[in-house]
C-alpha cells in the first residue's frame, strides 16, 4: 500500500470524518492545525452543550407550567443533544490527535449509534415542531389544541416524542450492527486502526447507499417538509393579519405569541440546516463522484474538517438560540444557570399592591411566569 493509497483510505475512514486524510508514514501530527483546533473546539462544545442542555432539562423538571406542547419537543431536542455530547463528543474529539482509534469496539459502536440517534431525534423533532406550529397558527381550534386543559395535546405530544426516539433508534441500527475496528495493513503490519461503519463484506455500493439515504432521511426530506409548513404559515399570516376584522382584534396577542414560538423553531431549523450542510456535501461528493479520490485536495480536506466540527456544534447551539430569542427561557436560565434574580415591573393594580406589601417585608415578586426569584 503506497502513500497515496493510505491517504485515500484515511479519507474514507468514517462518515463523520473520524480521521485525518494525511498518511501516518513520516508525518508529524504535531504539525497539523487540526490536531489542536479540533480538540479545543470539542471541549467548548462539551462544556456549552452539557451546561446549556442540562439547564434546559432542569427547567422542565422544576417548572410544571413550562411543560406545554412546543416545550416538550424542545426538551426532546435537549435530550438528543445531551446523548451525543456525553457518549460521542469526548471520544470523537481526539480522532484528529491519535493516529488510531484507541477506545475499542464497544465504544466505536456506541459512538456511531449515538451520533445517528441524536441526528434523527433532532431533525424528526424539528419536523414535528414545525407541524405543531402550523396547526397552532393556521388551525388553532382543531381538537388536539382545543382539548380541555390541554391534557390530550400533552399526551399526544409525549407519544410523538417517544415515536421519534423509536424511529431514530431504528435508523441508527445499521451503525450499531456494522460499525467495527478496521485495520489498515501493509505487508502484514498494522499501521493504524479506525472506527469504521461500512464493512467490506457488504461491498462498495453499501457506503454509497448509506450516505445517500442519510442525506435524504436526515436532511433533504425533513427540511423540505419543514419548508412547506413555514410557507403555509407565512401565507396564512399575510392573508389574515392585515385583514383581521375589529371583533377579532383581541386575538392578535395570541397570534403574536404563537408567531414568536414559530420564529424560535425556525431558528433551530436554520441552525441545523447550516451545521449539517458541509458534512452532507462532502460525503455525497466523496462517495458518489468517481474521481473524488484523485481530486481530493486542500479545499475538500478543509470542508471535511469543517463539516465534522459543525455537525457536532449543532448539539450545543439550541440552548444558546433559545436564550437569545425567548424571554421566558432567558429568565429561567438566569435563575438556574447564573443564580440571578430577574425582576419585572408589576403589570396590574393587584400586582402593584402585592409588590409593595412584599417590598415592605423585604421581598419582591418576580414575573407572573417565573414566580418568586429563587423558588
Amino acid at each position: 500500500m503506497d502513500n497515496r493509497t493510505l491517504q485515500v483510505a484515511l479519507a474514507m475512514v468514517n462518515d463523520s470524518a473520524n480521521m485525518s486524510v494525511d498518511a501516518p508514514n513520516g508525518y508529524d501530527y504535531a504539525d497539523r492545525l487540526e490536531t489542536y483546533i479540533v480538540p479545543a473546539l470539542f471541549a467548548l462544545i462539551f462544556v456549552v452543550g452539557t451546561v446549556g442542555n442540562g439547564t434546559l432539562v432542569l427547567i422542565f423538571v422544576r417548572h410544571k407550567h413550562m411543560r406545554n406542547v412546543p416545550n416538550i419537543y424542545i426538551l426532546n431536542l435537549a435530550l438528543g443533544d445531551l446523548l451525543v455530547i456525553i457518549s460521542c463528543v469526548p471520544f470523537t474529539s481526539t480522532v484528529y490527535t491519535f493516529p488510531s482509534w484507541p477506545y475499542g469496539l464497544a465504544m466505536c459502536k456506541v459512538s456511531e449509534t449515538a451520533k445517528d440517534v441524536s441526528i434523527g431525534v433532532s431533525v424528526f423533532t424539528l419536523t414535528a415542531l414545525s407541524a405543531d406550529r402550523y396547526f397552532a397558527i393556521v388551525n388553532p381550534m382543531r381538537k388536539i389544541h382545543a382539548s380541555v386543559g390541554g391534557r390530550f395535546a400533552t399526551r399526544f405530544t409525549v407519544t410523538v416524542a417517544a415515536a421519534i426516539w423509536a424511529a431514530a433508534a431504528a435508523c441508527a441500527a445499521p451503525a450499531f450492527r456494522y460499525s467495527y475496528i478496521r485495520q489498515f495493513r501493509v505487508q502484514n503490519i498494522t499501521l493504524f486502526e479506525v472506527c469504521y461503519p461500512y464493512p467490506d463484506h457488504l461491498g462498495p455500493a453499501y457506503p454509497k447507499v448509506v450516505v445517500l439515504v442519510k442525506f435524504l432521511v436526515y436532511y433533504a426530506v425533513p427540511l423540505t417538509i419543514i419548508a412547506c409548513f413555514y410557507v403555509l404559515i407565512a401565507r396564512y399570516l399575510v392573508q389574515t393579519t392585515n385583514n383581521m376584522p375589529g371583533e377579532l382584534q383581541g386575538k392578535i396577542r395570541q397570534v403574536r405569541a404563537r408567531k414568536k414560538v414559530a420564529k424560535s423553531v425556525l431558528a433551530f431549523v436554520l441552525m441545523f440546516a447550516i451545521c449539517f450542510l458541509p458534512h452532507h456535501v462532502f460525503m455525497l461528493w466523496f462517495y458518489n463522484y468517481p474521481k473524488s479520490t484523485e481530486e481530493y485536495n486542500t479545499f475538500w480536506h478543509v470542508l471535511r474538517i469543517a463539516g465534522f466540527c459543525m455537525s457536532f456544534t449543532n448539539s450545543c447551539m439550541n440552548p444558546v438560540a433559545l436564550y437569545l430569542v425567548s424571554g421566558t427561557f432567558r429568565k429561567h436560565f438566569d435563575r438556574h444557570l447564573f443564580s440571578l434574580c430577574v425582576s419585572v415591573q408589576p403589570t396590574t393594580a393587584t400586582e402593584s399592591n402585592l409588590f409593595m406589601v412584599r417590598k415592605n417585608h423585604g421581598t419582591t415578586v418576580g414575573s407572573r411566569i417565573d414566580g418568586n426569584c429563587g423558588a
